[in-house]
Formats: C-alpha cells, structure tokens, sequence
C-alpha cells in the first residue's frame, strides 16, 4: 500500500473515480489506457487515498472503494 500526495484533482480522479478513496493497481491500470499520465499522477505528492498492489486478497474488504464503507466479508463493519 502506498500514499500519494499533492496530486491535481484531474490525477486523483485517473486513481480514485467517483468519490473512491480504495484504489487497487489493476483496476486503475484497466480503466485507463494511457500509462504515460497515470505514471505522471503516481509521481505526485498530495492525494489521501490508499492504493494497493498485489493485494488482490483486500478487495473484498472494499467493495465500494472507500474505507468508511470497508467491511467484513461476513457485512459487519471493519472500522
């Protein structure tokens, strides 16, 4: 897992769509078909979120992608 910081609106959003603060690196990577200017955000310093990688394990603790909403697999709440 990595933090990113100050990033414009415009990178966040390549990372986190739609109000998501949960991003994993292959569904960044799967929604976006230009790899120059999500290697551009990944440099930036400045976004809160939390991107992981290889931790295909984690998704369904996020199902919406955003960690207020992060639960169990048995619904209950993880935080």
């Amino acid at each position: 897992m990595h933090d990113i910081f100050a990033a414009t609106d415009e990178e966040f959003a390549l990372i986190f769509p739609d109000g998501q603060d949960i991003a994993f690196i292959d569904e960044v990577y799967e929604r976006s078909s230009d790899d120059a200017t999500l290697n551009r955000a990944f440099e930036a310093m400045g976004i809160h979120g939390q991107l992981f990688y290889e931790l295909e394990a984690k998704k369904v603790f996020y199902p919406t992608r955003r960690d207020e909403e992060a639960a169990n697999p048995d619904g209950s709440s993880l935080r």
